[in-house]
């Protein structure tokens, strides 16, 4: 693992995970894209993982794209991620997609506790968190519009269920920055607090003593929303819960509840 992003297993399965290029509020040249890709796949490989917490070290959680990348000599269609834009490098998306479509494929919840500056990539990464908690100073926005281009590192399938139509069209095609208020009005964010970091982690501990294998079940089904028909949801709804009912592990939540003490889950 890259030390550019850290990886910290704390209790009940929670792997708190550190963006760590502070000297330049995390932004993205190829080896940071590159050590994202990387956390991502090692998450993915983790056994015991309930909850994921996205965060990043310094002054900001990613300023977007290291400008220096936009002055590097590429070829028309290559990605300052590596390889090129319009390929599919890793399953549905490029390498710079996979920074943010990656957090929703990882079978467990992922949490976004975001501060100081999330601009364009970094906006986008943020948006692929199940949930995201923003300092209310944040400072966010769209930013490719700035530069002439469009946002293309995941974030147009991510936000279609977060923004609304026109509210998502204004601020890119503006590229308007705004701040952590404004982004939970706005539905970019789900919760906004002075500490982002503590709020993220306390809620993991929340989700972390749920039953596993129903949270799993649970983000799948929310993964399906955006594009599934309602006989699909509905018979995915049906099909998850037969995964989870009268199992072990179902019947040790009721046992927990019943008995209110902390639950003991197997993976």
């Amino acid at each position: 693992m890259s030390d550019r992003v850290t990886i910290t297993m704390l209790e009940d399965g929670i792997a708190d995970v550190r963006m760590n290029r502070a000297d330049k509020m995390n932004a993205l040249d190829g080896a940071q894209w590159a050590a994202l890709a990387e956390a991502i796949d090692e998450l993915k490989a983790m056994a015991g993982l309930r909850v994921v917490v996205l965060s990043g070290e310094g002054r900001a959680f990613c300023a977007g794209l290291d400008l220096a990348s936009m002055q590097d000599d590429r070829t028309p269609g290559a990605s300052s991620a590596g390889g090129s834009l319009s390929d599919r490098t890793k399953g549905i998306s490029n390498n710079a997609q996979y920074v943010a479509w990656g957090w929703r494929e990882l079978p467990v919840p992922v949490i976004a506790a975001v501060h100081g500056v999330a601009f364009g990539a970094g906006s986008q990464i943020m948006a692929g968190a199940d949930i995201r908690i923003v300092h209310p100073e944040t400072r966010i926005a769209i930013m490719e519009m700035k530069w002439g281009l469009v946002p293309d590192v995941g974030g147009m399938p991510l936000w279609r269920t977060q923004v609304a139509d026109d509210v998502l069209r204004e601020m890119i095609y503006t590229n308007r920055e705004f701040n952590g208020v404004e982004a939970k009005a706005m539905g970019f964010a789900t919760h906004v607090a002075d500490d982002p970091l503590a709020e993220a982690l306390a809620l993991a501990r929340v989700i972390a003593n749920k039953n596993p294998h129903a949270i799993r079940g649970s983000k799948r089904l929310c993964n399906l929303m955006a594009t599934a028909t309602d006989a699909e949801l509905l018979q995915a709804e049906s099909d998850e819960q037969v995964k989870v009912i009268r199992t072990p592990n179902q019947m040790e939540a009721v046992m927990a509840e019943m008995q209110k003490r902390k639950p003991n889950f197997s993976d």
